[in-house]
């Protein structure tokens, strides 16, 4: 082959390959200017929708008091678009880019396909609802049997002033409806009992439980394990204010929160002692009080039956607003990972502790039961008791001054004249608790009479045990 034939052929690979790109960037400006005409094009049918309805000059008063014009569009948009049942594939992929670039194509696949439903819509609820659906989530399932109050809008996520009195699923609807046009939303104003719940479970991937009373959840905990139905559980947001002692974690690992105590208790008598990953706040509120209820309430009769239904509270713990909302999100986040197959990883950084606090509690059982001369098979504290003493009450550091993190922490009963308590335990390094216990027990198991703690560590010490003690009973009484 000559020369000239040689760079004849490659004068016509580079001529070819320049046609292709010409041709690809012809596509693609072609597709861009579809799409723009696409969008005038709506943007037009809008605003010919708008000027069909006839407002009166009351109504865009009215109109504009409560939202932009631009906010009025869109819900026109989204109405048109919802009955049409009508959306671009195009705009969707585009307003989740985000998520696709995170998840991949067949994570966003399964997010899209995956069915949700949403038991108990108020602060936890509606921000996992909205956040769910803004992530990919295209049928969800709203259930609950409330409606919006004026104490509803300092935490639901999509509550205003014109939803008072409205049901809170059809206020979540009204606002998943503007955020994503393809969404399936199924309202059910409803209350999910354990007798007739199923039918409103039905096809569910996950399942929300975002309920506050006690009971009602712990049968749909107990339904879902029991029918193999992912679920995942909120519990006690109330009186909290500390967002980095949230955690998720399964409820058998839950350390200390009241409300995942008593829950998880009574799905151990079920049955149930794990298996159900839940969002919950080791927090421990100082000072918690239930919101009063007027005089004239007591007057009626007795309080219970005041509920809109059997056991629902009506008096309930003070919330702050952030805190609700960071349990939806937890609850959102952990289910659009483990829907795309690419969970989080250890979500437990508190996890490792569960083994100090069964430490300590075997080494106070071993010592009280020497301190006895008699086997001890239980102590009257259990290991959330011993988390609370610890972290909570003696934040982790030596009774004694100059009050350091221990090598080797110990817990010790106080005063061997009264009987061992959340409030009369305290810690001890390893050394210090063996002389407390020398010091302050006879070698019969009753308290000295010529030695006392106050005198064995002094009066300073004394004075943080009584104060540490009070704070201690003001954490029982709460819980009980």
């Amino acid at each position: 082959m000559t020369t000239l034939d040689l760079s004849h052929k490659t004068q016509l690979i580079v001529t070819a390959a320049a046609a292709s790109l010409a041709t690809v960037g012809l596509l693609q400006a072609y597709n861009a200017h579809t799409r723009r005409l696409r969008r005038k094009e709506l943007d037009r049918e809008i605003n010919r929708s708008i000027v069909a309805h006839d407002f009166t000059s009351q109504d865009l008063s009215e109109l504009e008091e409560a939202k932009s014009l631009t906010e009025s569009k869109a819900s026109l948009e989204a109405a048109k678009l919802g009955r049409s049942g009508e959306y671009d594939e195009d705009l969707i992929r585009e307003q989740l880019a985000r998520n696709y670039a995170f998840f991949g194509e067949e994570g966003m696949r399964k997010i899209r396909s995956g069915r949700v439903v949403v038991v108990g819509c108020g602060g936890v609820g509606s921000w996992a609802a909205v956040m769910l659906v803004r992530s990919g989530i295209s049928k969800i399932r709203l259930v609950d049997f409330d409606y919006v109050t004026l104490s509803s809008l300092n935490r639901h996520a999509t509550a205003g002033l014109a939803d008072v009195g409205t049901p809170k699923v059809k206020c979540i609807e009204k606002t998943l409806k503007q955020i994503a046009k393809w969404v399936e939303v199924d309202s059910r104003i409803e209350l999910w009992r354990k007798d007739e719940g199923g039918d409103l479970l039905e096809g569910a991937d996950w399942v929300v439980d975002a309920i506050d009373n006690i009971q009602t959840k712990v049968d749909l905990l107990k339904y879902c394990h029991d029918n193999n139905i992912m679920v995942f559980s909120s519990m006690g947001a109330g009186a909290k204010c500390d967002p980095t002692r949230i955690q998720i974690s399964d409820i058998s690992y839950t350390i200390y929160d009241p409300l995942a105590r008593s829950v998880r208790r009574r799905l151990r008598l079920l049955g149930v002692d794990s298996g159900i990953p839940v969002v919950y706040s080791t927090e421990v509120p100082s000072d918690v009080k239930l919101l009063p209820l007027p005089e004239e309430e007591f007057q009626k009769g007795p309080v219970k039956e005041l509920g809109a239904f059997d056991d629902f509270r009506v008096r309930i713990l003070p919330v702050l607003g952030p805190l609700p909302s960071i349990f939806g999100l937890n609850i959102a986040t952990y289910i659009l990972c483990e829907l795309a197959e690419k969970p989080i990883n250890n979500p437990l950084p508190i996890k490792n502790r569960r083994k100090l606090y069964e430490r300590l509690y075997r080494d106070l059982l071993h010592r009280e039961t020497k301190i006895a001369g008699h086997q001890i098979n239980r102590l009257p504290i259990d290991e959330d008791d011993i988390a609370l003493i610890f972290e909570d009450i003696h934040r982790g550091r030596s009774i004694v001054a100059p009050h350091d993190v221990p090598t080797r922490p110990t817990l010790v009963r106080w005063d061997p004249r009264s009987p061992l308590s959340v409030d009369n335990c305290v810690v001890f390094e390893l050394n210090d608790a063996e002389k407390h216990v020398r010091e302050c027990w006879a070698s019969d198991g009753t308290a000295k009479e010529d030695t006392t703690p106050e005198k064995l560590w002094g009066e300073k010490v004394n004075e943080i045990v009584q104060r540490r003690a009070e704070e201690a009973r003001k954490v029982r009484d709460w819980v009980m």
